[in-house]
């Protein structure tokens, strides 16, 4: 049969709105203090925005952020605006925008791996089709279960009575009452003591938690969290490398264990839960490869009874509320979440500031992410843009 005799429907899917332009650009900010993990010290962050521009007028907004360029990961947020420039777009341009799952799985086939780049178009992809329907981006994802989030803070300064003066400080402020201390950088024995301080110090007025990031090894991480949970201290996150390594540490001490660096999307989700890997789950959104592989992190998190915990790749206030909408989905969030990034931030990019109060944070209810970028900020903070012709060194 001729199938241009057919009727559209038939012969072809309809095509809605199409992608039309794909713009990437880097934004440096500065950050409220050195920020100091196992793995790198930060001075300021590095967020990659990407605009996907369609047919209809529509404009969706994405960002990819990694900790310490790449010390932390194979992506830094360079890598990331290259690989959409010259990868992504061309897969991307003329396509119907509004098939989103359609639209990441063509990409998937043409590009391996780079997780963090596709969460940030899949964002970009998801604002926009939330603004074309008046929906705000969580409802695109199952609808949302919870307006606000309550959201840890990271002491990171290394030193004890500055962590100690900035948890009360957060105290203070009814901004962040659980915290998490990053650890691992130093000798074994100056950590423990650095934690069981800050934790004497506060009591029962908040909660302590580590990051390790990796750096013990399997004899330390045993003696560590030995202490540690003598210490008072609730939660140890990703002391070891590998599931193997966690699964020989779990449950032997009477703290939770999560699983962070681990966890690079739903197949390593199903290994760590085959091997009772972990007490809990770190779900980020780079790391997953996008929201709806979030989704299927924290299916599978649900399915063999681990916790849940909605991490950060200290983004900045875009890759922030993407992954706020998509943790206000889940069914079960026991562990809160660390969405802090954009307060690490000391210059704000958005139109609106983003509600932190409370102990936590409000989810935008607008169309698509629900916030707006102040284009003239970004402008100045773009890598070739007027802060830059200021502040050449900046």
């Amino acid at each position: 049969m001729n199938s241009s005799f057919l009727p559209r429907s038939l012969s072809s899917p309809a095509i809605g709105p199409t992608v039309e332009r794909v713009e990437a650009l880097l934004i440096d900010l500065p950050t409220i203090r050195p920020h100091k993990l196992s793995v790198a010290t930060m001075n300021g962050q590095t967020l990659m925005l990407v605009k996907v521009h369609c047919d209809d007028g529509v404009i969706g907004v994405g960002e990819g952020a990694t900790i310490g360029g790449l010390a932390y990961g194979a992506e830094s947020p360079e890598s990331m605006k290259l690989a959409i420039e010259t990868y992504f777009a061309p897969l991307m341009i003329g396509q119907d925008a509004t098939r989103i799952q359609a639209l990441m799985a063509r990409i998937g086939k043409m590009v391996k791996d780079n997780r963090f780049a596709k969460s940030a178009v899949e964002t970009a992809l998801l604002d926009a089709h939330g603004k074309r329907l008046g929906l705000p981006v969580s409802e695109l994802l199952g609808g949302r279960q919870r307006d606000r989030l309550p959201v840890a803070w990271t002491l990171a300064s290394g030193d004890t009575s500055r962590d100690i003066a900035e948890a009360e400080q957060m105290l203070d402020l009814r901004r962040h009452r659980i915290f998490k201390v990053k650890i691992g950088a130093r000798p074994l024995a100056e950590d423990i003591g650095h934690v069981s301080r800050i934790k004497a110090a506060l009591g029962d007025r908040g909660a302590v938690r580590v990051d390790v990031n990796m750096a013990w090894d399997e004899t330390e991480a045993a003696r560590g969290m030995a202490a540690l949970a003598k210490a008072g201290c609730e939660l140890v996150e990703q002391p070891v490398a590998t599931a193997s390594a966690l699964s020989r540490l779990v449950r032997r001490f009477p703290v939770a264990l999560m699983a962070d660096e681990s966890l690079t999307g739903p197949p390593s989700a199903f290994e760590l839960a085959r091997v009772h890997g972990a007490d809990v789950f770190a779900v980020k959104l780079e790391q997953s490869g996008g929201a709806f592989n979030a989704l299927r992190v924290a299916a599978i998190a649900d399915a063999a009874g681990i916790g849940l915990y909605g991490g950060t790749m200290l983004e900045g206030p875009v890759g922030t509320i993407i992954s706020a909408h998509a943790f206000a989905t889940f069914p079960n969030l026991q562990w809160g979440t660390e969405l802090f990034g954009p307060l690490l931030l000391t210059e704000e990019i958005l139109a609106e500031p983003l509600d932190y109060s409370d102990f936590s944070l409000a989810i935008p209810k607008g169309p698509g992410l629900g916030i707006t970028l102040d284009d003239d900020r970004v402008s100045f903070f773009a890598r070739d843009g007027l802060r830059r012709k200021i502040h050449p060194s900046a």
